[in-house]
């Protein structure tokens, strides 16, 4: 039986460098994984640049004497998505950056501005001999920003970025009016912290735990706790790539598995279900199979594939602040969890938000929380929209600590 991975890559970047635009790069790459699977192994040949199937096939097959083993059948289906909604010229994307950095320079020249206008378009493809072709397309474009005052004597004061399937000025825009508009105004820190930010970062911990293996080892923080009410009722943790804001992210994971309505409930209003497995891990810990293994295009698969979001509100992100202020984050380093959950970081900048607009600039705090109380007793929710940062905004109670 053979297989074959796909991926063609396509990077175009417009280069900012103190308000000016500096260097146009764009990149190309093309790289596949020919597999020959037999007797329970399977040989692979990684591929850079184009190689004919024959070739490519040959070159594995040579390699099953590497005895990488793998049982497993080989998955089938049939199915294309395209998430493209405009795929742009380079001259367009040139001329997009142009007109934005002059805008935003001539509106705010106070600010010395770096960072890129980057397009990213890429097709990934998965075909096998058990009747499989799987393709999955995407293109966006992301334009990102540090930002820098002419009074201040930091390195950089802060940053913003965004991306957009289809580019939108007006929406950019908006973004440097809330970071650049209120950079200047100073305001003080709310006696009741609320956090608005994106919840990509602050998922990690949650991830782990609910690794399998780690469950089973007894070295996750969820192992004995399965099924008991660990977090907030409105907190619901899925594993989700047909999520808009999933950018470049393929329907299957690395052993072809495709779940229903390409979604699965890992933690279902505060109670976690199970962990997340590839084959390996599930037939090695008698486990339920999930369907998470890496598309690993050099080696055999290995568990951990998850785009996890947490389940949104019907309310807006003002709505379910109810009339309260909340910090954005702007420039901070270093933090993160420990191995009991707990989480600290330093803030250097942060905003005062209504939700929707900046209010002005807090001094530096430091924020701290634990896994449990930011998904717990403190989760207030993720709105319906997407305010601040052209995407979903998370909002949970912190400790701020002002800096001395």
């Amino acid at each position: 039986m053979k297989e074959k991975f796909g991926s063609v890559n396509t990077v175009s970047t417009v280069k900012i460098e103190e308000n000016q635009i500096v260097a146009f790069q764009k990149n190309a790459s093309r790289t596949y994984s020919f597999r020959v699977y037999k007797d329970g192994f399977v040989g692979i040949h990684y591929q850079v640049g184009e190689m004919s199937d024959e070739a490519g096939y040959k070159r594995a097959e040579e390699n099953l004497a590497l005895k990488r083993p793998y049982p497993y059948p080989l998955a089938t289906g049939n199915r294309k998505r395209d998430k493209c909604e405009h795929i742009y010229t380079d001259k367009e994307l040139l001329d997009i950056a142009k007109e934005a950095l002059a805008h935003i320079c001539e509106k705010y020249p106070q600010f010395t501005l770096s960072g890129s206008f980057s397009q990213t378009t890429d097709t990934q493809s998965r075909t096998n001999d058990n009747g499989m072709d799987f393709e999955n397309k995407d293109s966006s474009v992301h334009v990102s920003f540090s930002y820098k005052h002419k009074d201040s004597k930091n390195i950089t004061d802060g940053y913003f970025d965004i991306g957009q399937r289809e580019f939108s000025f007006e929406k950019l825009y908006d973004m440097a009016d809330n970071y650049l508009g209120s950079f200047e105004t100073q305001v003080a820190l709310p006696e009741e912290a609320i956090l608005q930010t994106q919840y990509y970062g602050l998922l990690g911990m949650v991830k782990g735990c609910l690794d399998a293996e780690s469950l089973s080892l007894g070295t996750s923080l969820f192992t004995g706790k399965m099924g008991q009410k660990l977090f907030s009722e409105d907190f619901t943790l899925i594993d989700d790539c047909s999520d808009e804001e999933c950018w470049h992210s393929v329907f299957w994971d690395g052993e072809g598995y495709v779940k229903e309505n390409d979604r699965r409930i890992f933690i279902d209003k505060g109670v976690p279900l199970l962990g997340y497995s590839d084959r390996r891990i599930a037939e090695k810990y008698n486990v339920p199979y999930t369907g998470n293994a890496w598309n690993n295009y050099t080696d055999i698969p290995s568990n951990g594939k998850v785009n996890l979001l947490i389940k949104r509100s019907p309310k807006t992100t003002k709505e379910l602040l109810d009339g309260k202020l909340s910090i954005v984050l702007d420039n901070a380093s270093g933090g993160g969890f420990n191995e009991k959950g707990d989480y600290v970081m330093p803030v250097h900048h942060a905003f005062l938000c209504d939700g929707e607009k900046f209010l002005g600039s807090l001094p530096p705090f430091t924020l701290s929380t634990n896994m449990f109380d930011m998904f717990g007793k403190d989760f207030i929710g993720v709105g319906s929209d997407q305010p601040v940062f052209n995407d979903k905004s998370v909002l949970m109670k912190v400790k701020i600590t002002p800096n001395e």
